[in-house]
């Protein structure tokens, strides 16, 4: 196979358009290209009179390959080797491993241990992803939260509600045995060459649905509505797990758990803890949701170009670090999107954002978050940053009224430090309603002020982010766990063998992609042990 890189492609290109110019790069008739596919694809705006792609094309030939090459001239074209996983040499394993969590870090490490053949058992304390999404939607439409079943909670993690970003800065190859195992499980297929992929919160759930069915077929055992109330450890070795599945309590032996437990499993965290397993405070982040017009952010990023060919919503990535020491930056960027309650425990306000594939909708959306270091914490316990994480969500949801109406308050407002009492030109998509407010009542000071100078800072990179009209939905506090489960390098807890710490919630991931990935690494380390 031969690659191209650096190819310039107009907005509105087609398939024709990529022989065309393949087959100049080569030089070779096109009808001699027998295939071109994209291997990755991004986008150009540096220059607004002047926005195009700029792709990776694997070509192959009915010519015979080395004569291609030794004629071509191009700097530009090389030999590509397709990826391939290779999967460890497994070793039998005694017991079935348990996985904690189907989450994606979870439902990687099942899906490799079921393909190797080692029969694992995925305990989830949430609903599959069918039920799970009922659950969502009544809470968004009522405000009646089901503690077990929400936005958090439930068969894919917390990103299945958010947008199915498989953004990463990992370079380990595995992510693109993840990126391949989506598409193979019903995912489109251009998140194998979009440089900034999303599946969409309307198509992950199938997706989901398909890879756990993969596991079931292999031998696997997948045990929704299942809660962990304990582990079993002798020696310092781990020898099985204490649950709680429909009203009656039992243990499962293993000596092999993987602990993929995500962000906000709060009590897990305690139960953990209880138990001895090392864990330390972990710096995270805290803040709000923004949205402007996505019609804006459009002609911002793309100019005359907006919404012209392949292009689609306009997205943006921003960070800032001030001078006082703080960090603020976007995260989790939803064009097209909705920002949406995303609580999981009673009487406590979370934001987070979400967007489906076609992300159409009038809003974008983003995280806007401050860092927040253990220095912050009120004390030196391990769970304090589960504490003010939790402070800041009872605070907003007081802010809010009750019922999971969110505070909100315009950007301009906001950086006058004034209460909002009208919308302008950008109507909040939260979707369980709102009250107007003065966010920096819910946030520290510390907190409020970076976020204000940020705000500015970043109005400078992207002229129209301080709009007066844009909107601060509060509050935004799960981007990351508060917490880090220690393991050694061959990933066990540094104390407990046979315990897997893994992905967002252990502290050793930040997104769909990384969490699977880390998934994965456990799952090797499991079956070569």
């Amino acid at each position: 196979m031969i690659r191209i890189s650096g190819l310039k492609l107009p907005v509105d290109y087609n398939d024709s358009t990529i022989i065309k110019m393949a087959s100049k790069e080569l030089n070779i008739p096109p009808k001699a290209i027998t295939s071109a596919e994209l291997f990755k694809r991004s986008v150009d705006a540096r220059h607004k009179n002047d926005v195009h792609f700029i792709a990776v094309v694997d070509v192959e030939s009915s010519l015979e390959e080395n004569s291609i090459m030794a004629k071509c001239k191009s700097n530009r074209v090389t030999t590509a080797v397709p990826y391939e996983y290779n999967a460890p040499q497994a070793q039998k394993l005694s017991t079935s491993p348990i996985i904690v969590g189907a989450g994606p870090a979870g439902l990687f490490a099942g899906l490799i241990l079921a393909q190797a053949g080692a029969s694992p058992i995925i305990i989830e304390r949430g609903k599959n992803v069918d039920d799970r999404s009922q659950d969502v939607k009544s809470f968004w439409n009522t405000g009646k939260l089901n503690t077990s079943s929400n936005v958090q909670f439930g068969e894919g993690g917390a990103g299945t509600f958010s947008d199915g970003k498989l953004n990463t800065g990992t370079k380990d190859k595995r992510a693109r045995k993840v990126l391949t195992e989506f598409v193979h499980h019903g995912a489109p297929r251009e998140i194998l060459y979009n440089s900034k992929p999303h599946i969409g919160t309307d198509k992950l759930p199938n997706t989901v649905k398909n890879i756990r069915n993969e596991i079931i077929a292999l031998g696997g055992t997948v045990m929704f509505e299942t809660t962990l109330t304990g582990l079993h450890i002798k020696d310092n070795k781990i020898t099985g797990i204490q649950i709680q599945h429909n009203g009656s309590s039992s243990k499962i032996e293993s000596n092999n758990v993987i602990l993929a437990i995500g962000h906000s499993a709060r009590d897990t965290f305690e139960i953990i803890n209880n138990a001895g397993i090392i864990m330390e405070q972990k710096a995270f982040s805290v803040g709000v949701r923004i949205e402007h017009l996505q019609s804006n952010i459009d002609r911002i990023q793309y100019g005359a170009f907006a919404q012209k060919g392949k292009l689609g919503s306009a997205d943006y990535k921003l960070a800032i670090h001030l001078n006082n020491g703080r960090g603020v930056y976007t995260f989790c960027m939803c064009p097209g999107g909705t920002v949406v309650a995303a609580a999981s425990e009673e009487n406590m306000l979370v934001t987070n954002g979400m967007s489906e594939f076609s992300r159409n909708k009038a809003n974008a959306n983003s995280a806007l978050l401050v860092g927040v270091s253990p220095q912050d914490f009120a004390s030196d316990d391990v769970l304090a940053g589960v504490a003010l994480q939790r402070s800041l969500e009872k605070k907003a949801f007081e802010a809010g009224g009750g019922g999971y109406k969110a505070p909100i308050q315009r950007v301009g407002d906001f950086l006058n430090n004034v209460k909002t009492n009208r919308l302008g030109s950008v109507t909040p998509s939260y979707t369980s309603g709102y009250t107007y407010s003065n966010l920096h009542d819910c946030l520290p000071q510390y907190i409020s002020q970076s976020l204000s100078m940020g705000i500015m800072q970043m109005n400078n990179r992207l002229r129209g982010f301080a709009n007066y009209d844009a909107i601060m939905t509060g509050v935004e506090t799960r981007s990351s766990s508060p917490i880090r489960i220690l393991r050694n390098d061959n990933l066990q807890s540094v104390n407990t063998q046979g315990l897997y710490p893994c992905g967002e919630g252990a502290g050793y991931a930040g997104g769909i992609i990384s969490a699977a990935v880390d998934g994965i690494k456990c799952a090797e380390m499991v079956l070569t042990r």
